[in-house]
C-alpha cells in the first residue's frame, strides 16, 4: 500500500532556494536516513547512495492564457 504526502505552496524565490538547499542537505550528510519537509510535515526516507533523476521542463504559449512554465523534478530510488 502505498502512502502519499503532498503540499502545493507559493514561495518566493528565495524561501524556495533555501528549501532546496535543505533538501541537498539532506542529501549531502550522507546519514542512512533523511528528513523531507512536506507542509507541516516531515517525512523520513532511506535513500540508497544512488538515485534515478528525471527534469521535464515545459514551456507553453497561449493566446487566452498567456505564458507558462514548468519544471518537474521527480527523485526515486529502492531503498
Amino acid at each position: 500500500m502505498a502512502q502519499r504526502t503532498t503540499t502545493d505552496e507559493t514561495l518566493p524565490r528565495d524561501e524556495f532556494a533555501a528549501y532546496l538547499r535543505e533538501l541537498a542537505t539532506e542529501f549531502e550528510r550522507g546519514d542512512e536516513q533523511i528528513t523531507v519537509p512536506v507542509g507541516n510535515k516531515n517525512v523520513a526516507l532511506t535513500p540508497p547512495e544512488t538515485i534515478n533523476v528525471s527534469v521535464e521542463v515545459v514551456e507553453r504559449s497561449s493566446m487566452l492564457r498567456g505564458e507558462r512554465e514548468t519544471v518537474d523534478i521527480e527523485l526515486s530510488w529502492k531503498p
